[in-house]
Formats: structure tokens, C-alpha cells, sequence
């Protein structure tokens, strides 16, 4: 299986994403430049966290102009899977891949912290290695995680089966902690019409070690992997 980690200037996740992904698939991505214009053969797409461009403008705004970003969209156009985790989901609902928007955290702050997430769909190549109803642990780290849509599309994303994770409490937690950013109905991420594209806010690839302090985000990569294999 190969993969592609699309890097852009002010990705800082990165890494991390080739961490994960080679320790589930085997075999180190490739790590693509936003200037290229076209990408190799490959299985599967990633879109890592960061800041690209500094998120002027608006988070994700200036990256989905990147020249690479048509090439991403031509080889989701082919069914390719592409995902895009924290500034990656902001990428891909500015270049028109996915719908809504991603904008500022209703407390105006960043938010650095785990949350529990709820498996909506296990209906994906991203999600099939979970439990639908599953509820796992990862780590949020954005200041513009506040997904946003009309009702008409809230509407359609719910009714098509196509929220991928909620945000829930913990055990423990009162209800008011278990939404970081504000995002509307709770969620922390979608997929596209084919179930082909992913976009997610929390980070899966800093749960995939026991020292990252959990293992949460294996299913995910393990999904992956076995989906394309």
C-alpha cells in the first residue's frame, strides 16, 4: 500500500502522520511538496495538521490554492482516499471536497487537550476497524475547530449517514467538556457523498503509541490498511 502526506508551508504534523501510517501499512509514505503538480501512484492521501501559511486569510484558505491541491482532487475524482486531520479538514472543505467550514473556537482560545470521540459511521475505509457506537480518546489541538454548516446541509450529512465521529463526555465528564470548539451538533468529522474522503479535527496519529498516552487512533490506520491493502 502506498500512501502520500501532502506537506504544505506551516504543516507541523507531518511526522506523525508518517509514523502512523508506516507502522500500520508497512511501508514509509512519500512526502509531497504543495508546489508539485501532480502525485505518484498511490493508495490513499493525507493531509496532516499544522498552520499552512500561517492560516491567513482563513484557516486552510491559501493551502487549497496550493498547485498540488489539483492533483488531490483529481485523484479523489478517480475514488482515491484522501483524509485530512486538523488543518487538513480546514484544506479540504476550502477547496470545495467537503462541505461546511471550519472556523474560530466558540471560546476564541486554542484548545489543547483529549477528548472522546463517538464512532457515527463504521460505513468507511476509515472507520470499518471500529465499533459503530465505539467511543475512543484522542488529542485536539486547533484554534479554528468550529464546524459549521447549514441546516439543510447538517440536514443531509445526518440523514446520508455521513458523521463520521461526534463529540461526547468522557466518563466523568460533565456534557459541557465533551464539545472543545462549539462545532455544530458536535461534530469532529464528516465524509464525502463516496465515503471516500475523510476530514476529522482530532489528531488519530498521536494515539497510536502507548507513550502518546493511548492507542485510540490505531483503528483508524488499521482501517486504512486493511480497506487498501
Amino acid at each position: 500500500m502506498r500512501t502520500a502526506v501532502i506537506r504544505f508551508p506551516g504543516t507541523n504534523r507531518e511526522k506523525d502522520a508518517v509514523v502512523a501510517l508506516e507502522r500500520a501499512c508497512g511501508r514509509k509514505p512519500e512526502i509531497i511538496w504543495h508546489k508539485e503538480s501532480g502525485l505518484p501512484a498511490v493508495d490513499l492521501i493525507l493531509l496532516p495538521g499544522g498552520f499552512a501559511f500561517g492560516d491567513y486569510l482563513r484557516a486552510g484558505a491559501m493551502a487549497a490554492q496550493s498547485p498540488i491541491m489539483q492533483a488531490v482532487r483529481q485523484a479523489a475524482e478517480r475514488g482515491v482516499p484522501v483524509i485530512g486531520i486538523c488543518n487538513g479538514f480546514q484544506v479540504l472543505t476550502e477547496a470545495g471536497l467537503l462541505p461546511g467550514a471550519l472556523m474560530r473556537n466558540a471560546g476564541l482560545r486554542f484548545v489543547c487537550r483529549d477528548v472522546h470521540l463517538r464512532v457515527e459511521s463504521d460505513r468507511s475505509p476509515f472507520t470499518e476497524g471500529y465499533r459503530l457506537g465505539q467511543v475512543v480518546r484522542v488529542p485536539v489541538a486547533h484554534h479554528d475547530g468550529n464546524y459549521f454548516a447549514d441546516e439543510a446541509t447538517l440536514d443531509r450529512l445526518e440523514g446520508e449517514g455521513r458523521v463520521a465521529f461526534r463529540y461526547v463526555a468522557g466518563p466523568g465528564e460533565p456534557e459541557s467538556r465533551a464539545n472543545p470548539n462549539g462545532s455544530r451538533r458536535d461534530i469532529a468529522g464528516i465524509l464525502s457523498e463516496n465515503r471516500r474522503i475523510l476530514g476529522m479535527m482530532p489528531h488519530p496519529e498521536d494515539a497510536t503509541d502507548p507513550l502518546q498516552g493511548g492507542t485510540d487512533g490505531c483503528g483508524l490506520f488499521d482501517s486504512m490498511a486493511r480497506a487498501l491493502a
